[in-house]
């Protein structure tokens, strides 16, 4: 590679560098032959949504009294999140004890509906919670693997019917129900939009009502399913012991699954989870329409035995199959290319959120860098690329309102339900630049920027449940939303579409689809000014640099730049010549430029 040599000054005391790419933290792609994330993954907009949260496309498949106990119908979309119904008052006085009972009818037709708009934002994937058939609003407690949740499809009492003549344990009585239609429609809807969808799987655990641990339930120690699960004991009328086992932990409405020494789970778990896979990847024989791949819950639970035999079947099925775990903590060792191409990206979202948000325990700019750094340098450079960047999602409070509340361990003390100190007010217009520029961040950076549906909206929220409330749309009108302020006293909030912020994240995103160094580019560091707090970085992919410089004070703050050349602030798309070979730059506070050599 030819070494280029250019120098980077910075009108602050005490810091002038000149520096050569091999002395900066650079990260290129590598030469080995694992090539991890597919090509269509590398730098891809990912969008995640909540299906029960996301759009009521169908409102003749609402959940009943089932599965939404003790309401028996959809809640309002629009209503006042904290409202609590007269039925819910009959339960309980309290907001939590009502809030995880509620279904508001989120379904794919929802999803159908809303490709356009998702297609205008410019998501190129589409990253579904769990869809299969299950009893919670989350759906991370299966009760099958081999269907779609009926009451996401068009027709559920005539699902279950269809489910009820099947032999689960048996793929060949498989049947394909109205809701497995409709969710195989959403994917060769989605592909013609040129989106790809990934959905969870969910492999450590099931619900109790997964089908075969009812059948371990009702049989104990008959049931041929016995050594599916972690069973500590049986029931036992002469002993007087009774059935228990692992939950997740500890959770007895997440039975786990057995594991084995050879197979990592016990190997009838294995051929199901195996066979599902398949059904599911290539529907009708082509792996062309199926989903593409996969974001694999809790993933650092399940034996590495397993993840390595599952990869060679998804990357048989599909060499493009993009498969992402979830693990926050480094996760060297499920990134060696025979497990994960890629994993959410948590420890950057954790450095981010230390140096963009905190206020008392900010770290600095040279701090960040390192922490970014040394991450880089922990994985194979090529894993890099396709690492889905998130800043929030369905296991975290919202960005703004980390934003409203900083200063706190990352998913820690995130909710009003365990934290009285959390505030639950909408962002202000300053707290709205911090999150501008931290999406000025994550579409810039190395990797795959995630988005948790809604934050393109305006969406706030504390942790679970507040951080899944039902999706804002610019065509409905919604409740205020009542605020407890920290006095006790009771104020209300509008809640409406943020179309300034949609706008914002269009161009930022549409910036980056067209720029192949934002995209697939090698990233170097360029500087970290802890003085003006300011940081800046290089992405370049052949021919094509730009430079990412982020303010991150509450200043208006100088850059100079010592570069030949013009270049173009994408942003605002002012021209800028150098004067003596020097860019002076004012960047506002809390902002950034991306400035290219290519327009």
């Amino acid at each position: 590679m030819k070494q280029l040599k250019f120098t980077v000054w910075v009108s602050a005391v005490g810091l002038i560098a000149l520096l050569q790419p091999r002395l900066l933290n650079m990260h290129a792609p590598s030469s080995c032959s694992i090539a991890f994330a597919p090509e269509w993954a590398k730098g891809a907009v990912f969008y995640q949504i909540f299906p029960e949260r996301f759009r009521n496309g169908d409102r003749n498949n609402d959940p009943s009294s089932d599965k939404s106990q003790p309401i028996g119908k959809a809640h309002r979309w629009t209503s006042d999140w904290y409202a609590l119904t007269p039925d819910e008052k009959k339960n309980s006085s309290k907001f939590y004890d009502n809030v995880f009972n509620r279904r508001y009818g989120g379904d794919l037709q929802g999803v159908l509906d809303k490709l356009g708009y998702l297609k205008d934002l410019g998501v190129e994937v589409i990253y579904f919670n769990p869809v299969f058939e299950a009893k919670s609003l989350h759906k991370y407690d299966a009760t099958m693997y081999h269907h779609i949740d009926v009451n996401f499809g068009p027709n559920p009492a005539e699902d279950l019917k269809l489910i009820a003549k099947e032999n689960p344990a048996n793929p060949d009585t498989w049947v394909w129900t109205n809701a497995d239609r409709l969710f195989l429609k959403l994917i060769r809807e989605a592909h013609k939009q040129g989106i790809r969808i990934i959905i969870d799987g969910v492999f450590n655990h099931t619900g109790r009502g997964f089908w075969a641990f009812q059948d371990v339930l009702k049989r104990q120690q008959n049931s041929p399913y016995k050594h599916w699960y972690q069973v500590i004991s049986w029931n036992d009328s002469a002993t007087g012991t009774t059935f228990d086992y692992n939950g997740w932990w500890g959770a007895k409405s997440l039975p786990e699954f057995s594991r084995d020494s050879t197979f990592g789970l016990v190997k009838d778990v294995r051929d199901h989870i195996f066979a599902i896979t398949k059904r599911w990847m290539m529907p009708d024989g082509n792996p062309d329409n199926g989903v593409d791949g996969w974001r694999l819950d809790v993933a650092d639970e399940v034996p590495h035995a397993f993840w390595k035999d599952w990869r060679s079947l998804v990357k048989a099925i599909n060499p493009n199959a993009y498969l992402s775990g979830e693990i926050w903590k480094n996760a060297k060792e499920w990134l060696q290319g025979d497990e994960f191409d890629a994993v959410m990206n948590y420890p950057v979202a954790i450095a981010s959120v230390s140096y963009f948000i905190n206020k008392t325990k900010k770290i600095s700019a040279t701090e960040f860098r390192k922490r970014l750094s040394e991450h880089l340098a922990s994985y194979p450079d090529a894993a890099n690329y396709g690492l889905m960047n998130l800043f929030e999602s369905h296991d975290t409070d919202r960005l703004p309102s980390m934003i409203v509340n900083p200063d706190r361990d990352y998913d820690r003390d995130a909710s009003p339900r365990h934290n009285p100190t959390y505030n639950t007010r909408k962002p202000n217009a300053a707290e709205r630049q911090i999150q501008k520029l931290m999406l000025l961040f994550q579409m810039t950076y190395i990797g795959s920027p995630m988005l948790y549906y809604g934050t393109e909206a305006g969406m706030w929220g504390a942790d679970d449940p507040d951080d899944r409330k039902p999706m804002l749309w610019n065509d409905l009108v919604y409740d205020d939303e009542t605020l407890f302020t920290s006095s006790g006293t009771v104020a209300r909030q509008a809640v409406k579409f943020d179309q300034d912020l949609f706008e914002y994240h269009k161009r930022l995103i549409l910036l980056r689809k067209h720029s192949a160094a934002l995209r697939k580019g090698t990233l170097t560091f360029l500087l970290s000014d802890d003085q003006k707090d300011v940081i800046g970085y290089e992405r370049k992919f052949e021919h094509e640099t730009a430079v990412v410089l982020l303010n991150n004070s509450t200043e208006k703050q100088t850059v100079e730049l010592r570069r030949d050349g013009e270049f173009k602030d994408l942003l605002s798309g002012q021209t800028f010549k150098p004067l003596g070979g020097v860019h002076t730059l004012e960047l506002p506070a809390k902002s950034g430029v991306v400035l290219t050599t290519s327009f």
